[in-house]
């Protein structure tokens, strides 16, 4: 007897429908082809003893199990729950009416329990779209998946569940998300807050700049100074995700399997801080199975880089392209997978090997070439596309012990959402430009002309500092952030003045 039912594939972030087509006939031989892999091929071992332990025999039969399309390879065990129902099916131990309008995904143990799976979120957004009436996944991955409205999404703990509600056996009850509710309930509660952090000043008001108009920032100090302490803090003070933002993000946490039991859409900005001792792949996203990086789980959020030196320069060169393209496209021979990551890059650093270069009370020991040659680890075109540059020194005793209350994230917050605004309608004819920092050259022209003024002043910093192109373009880009923080409409060379003060790294005497 020939079934077909239906699971799916997930390449990148999106998922594709994988009919799967189960023939039993006479004979005793297994066959299992359109393209698996060798976890695909393996199901037979998990599939033959979850039946057993369960009261099912696998059927003495010649069984022929066909997945198209057949030009995409099937990666990964969560086929093992469909491949095992089309078997029952096609040995008529299963009714195969219902079987065309679910979708089912799910990992096997040996005991016919089932594992949590990969992706459940884009597979329940393509069975909602491909018009199918519900998904049947593990109850691990079920609140992740009725997010997606229109769909009942049904959690099972064990194949004998399934089994019996395809043959109308047991009633199923589907999983209930208010998503909104949850989503807007959990907007707003965060671990750090600004309220905390003592002094530094300056360095809030660079960060708040850089939440505004969604600008990459380094920290360069000594250790102890703050910059972890604020970086860890700077979600906080970032606009709340959209609907949209958070959907497209908990795809890709679903893809990587970050997402808990629990868990449902995120609502907050991510925040990731890899070890300085992350590999290139493990960055950007990559392997045998092309999964996403560290920059992409950062998508519409932030990607910390603890102790920027420390980090291998290969490793730290691979995000020049994606830090200007705000995407990554990982090439294989036969397909290539394309994964979003615009991020808010934000990296931190010692200015010395000793870390005491430029300290107001410790010695330095380094030499002026030691910390030359400590500066140099990070290339100038990377630097480059770091907007802003702060030096950032250690809190004085008076202020580390003061009890003045300090002012709190939700209130700076406030500040950037308003600015942020004033960009959204600015930027409301250009669907990809959601804030300063993405503008391009042209509209560079067009938003951030500085008057006569302002230009003069940045053609003196140009001069003396010896910046690039790009380094006058990342001027003009905080400047309009500023402008708009204070409800600008036009930048002015208080504007420029405190943009140019944010290139701290370009400064010749820097290195005295």
């Amino acid at each position: 007897m020939l079934v077909k039912l239906f699971g799916a594939a997930v390449q990148g972030i999106e998922a594709t429908i994988v009919t799967i087509e189960v023939n039993s006939s006479r004979g005793i031989k297994f066959f299992l082809v359109g393209l698996p892999d060798s976890a695909v091929k393996e199901s037979h071992e998990r599939i033959m003893s979850a039946l057993q332990v369960n009261d099912y025999k696998f059927p003495a039969r010649q069984i022929i199990i066909n997945m198209a399309p057949a030009d995409i390879r099937k990666e990964g065990s969560a086929y093992d729950l469909p491949i095992a129902i089309g078997i029952l099916a096609s040995n008529e131990n299963i009714k195969s009416d219902k079987l065309a309008h679910y979708l089912l995904m799910g990992e096997l143990s040996l005991d016919g329990s089932l594992q949590p799976i990969k992706g459940a979120l884009p597979i329940a957004i393509k069975a909602r779209e491909k018009g199918f009436k519900g998904l049947i996944v593990p109850r691990q991955n079920a609140r992740e998946a009725a997010v997606v409205n229109n769909l009942d999404v049904y959690g099972v703990d064990n194949i004998r569940d399934v089994i019996g509600f395809l043959n109308d056996e047991l009633t199923l009850e589907p999983t209930i998300v208010n998503t909104r509710e949850e989503f807007y309930q959990n907007q707003n509660s965060f671990e750090f807050d600004f309220a905390d952090v003592k002094g530094q000043e300056n360095v809030k008001r660079a960060l708040e700049v850089a939440a505004a108009g969604g600008h990459n920032l380094i920290m360069i100090g000594p250790p102890g100074s703050g910059k972890s302490m604020m970086a860890k803090r700077l979600p906080s003070i970032l606009p709340p995700l959209s609907l949209s933002e958070s959907l497209e993000t908990t795809k890709i946490h679903s893809v990587a399997g970050k997402l808990g039991s629990q868990s449902s859409l995120i609502a907050q900005r991510p925040f990731r801080a890899p070890h300085h001792s992350i590999s290139s792949v493990a960055l950007i996203g990559g392997g045998q199975n092309p999964q996403p990086g560290e920059i992409s789980l950062a998508h519409n959020g932030v990607l910390f880089a603890d102790e920027l030196p420390e980090f291998n320069r290969n490793v730290l060169e691979v995000l020049r392209q994606p830090l200007e393209d705000r995407k990554i496209t990982i090439a294989r021979a036969k397909y290539s997978v394309e994964f979003p990551c615009n991020f808010m890059f934000v990296a931190s650093m010692n200015p010395c090997p000793c870390g005491y270069y430029n300290h107001p009370t410790r010695a330095c020991v380094c030499s002026q070439t030691q910390v030359i040659r400590y500066l140099n680890k990070i290339s100038g075109p990377l630097m480059d596309r770091i907007d802003i540059q702060v030096e950032i020194v250690p809190v004085p005793f008076e202020e580390m012990s003061s009890t003045r209350r300090e002012e709190s994230s939700a209130t700076i917050r406030a500040r950037v959402i308003k600015a942020r605004q004033i960009q959204q309608e600015r930027y409301k004819d250009f669907p990809q430009i959601h804030c300063n920092a993405q503008m391009t050259s042209a509209m560079l022209a067009r938003y951030a002309q500085p008057d006569e003024r302002s230009l003069n002043l940045l053609r003196q910093a140009m001069t003396r500092l010896n910046l690039s192109a790009r380094a006058y373009d990342r001027i003009l880009k905080v400047s309009r952030t500023i402008a708009d923080l204070e409800g600008c409409e036009h930048i002015q060379s208080a504007h420029i003045a405190e943009a140019i003060s944010y290139r701290n790294l370009d400064r010749d005497n820097w290195v005295r």
